[in-house]
C-alpha cells in the first residue's frame, strides 16, 4: 500500500512538473519601432541563448523610471553574470515619443529602447499598468512577470535571472 501511494504521489508530481513546464508562454510576434521609426519584430531581439528583460515604461510614469534608474546601477554585472539583456519598450504615444531620446540620453541608460506607441505588444502581452516587465529565457519563453515597482523589485528580479541563467 506504501508503495502504491509513493508511486501515486511521484506521478501526480511529474505530472504538475511538465503541466507548469509547458505552461511557459512564448513572446508574440508583434512589430514595435526603433527610435530611429525602424519596424523591427519583438521576436527578433528575445531568446537567442540570452535572457531578455522586457520592461514596458513611459515618459509620464515615475516609478518606471524610478525602475529603469535601479537597474541601470546593476546593469553592467548582469549582463556579465547572466548574459541578460534589457529592452525597454515605451508606451508613449507619438507626441510624447518626441521625448523619449532626451530622456534616455539624460538618464545615461544603456539599454535597447523600443516604442509600442500603437500598444500592439502591450495587448498582445495582456497587460494594463506600467512599470510592468517580462523576464524572458533563452528559449523566448515568458518565465517571471512583475507588475509596478518599489525599490528593492530589481533584486527580486536578479533573483530569478540566477535561476534562469546557464
Amino acid at each position: 500500500m506504501k508503495t502504491t501511494s509513493t508511486i501515486l504521489m511521484l506521478a501526480a508530481c511529474l505530472v504538475f512538473s511538465a503541466f507548469t513546464a509547458a505552461s511557459y508562454s512564448t513572446v508574440p510576434s508583434v512589430d514595435v519601432k526603433t527610435l530611429r521609426g525602424k519596424t523591427v519584430n519583438i521576436q527578433d531581439y528575445v531568446g537567442n541563448d540570452k535572457l531578455t528583460v522586457m520592461s514596458f515604461w513611459a515618459t509620464w510614469c515615475s516609478p518606471c523610471k524610478r525602475e529603469l534608474d535601479a537597474i541601470a546601477d546593476i546593469y553592467p554585472d548582469w549582463q556579465e553574470e547572466y548574459n541578460v539583456e534589457v529592452l525597454a519598450i515605451t508606451i508613449d504615444d507619438t507626441r510624447t515619443l518626441a521625448k523619449v531620446p532626451a530622456l534616455i540620453e539624460t538618464k545615461g541608460w544603456e539599454y535597447t529602447v523600443l516604442a509600442d506607441v500603437k500598444g500592439e505588444l502591450k495587448k498582445a502581452l495582456n497587460f494594463q499598468t506600467i512599470p510592468q516587465t517580462f523576464l524572458v529565457n533563452q528559449k523566448g519563453e515568458i518565465v517571471y512577470t512583475h507588475s509596478g515597482y518599489n525599490p528593492g523589485d530589481e533584486y527580486e528580479l536578479e533573483e530569478e535571472l540566477k535561476k534562469h541563467a546557464k
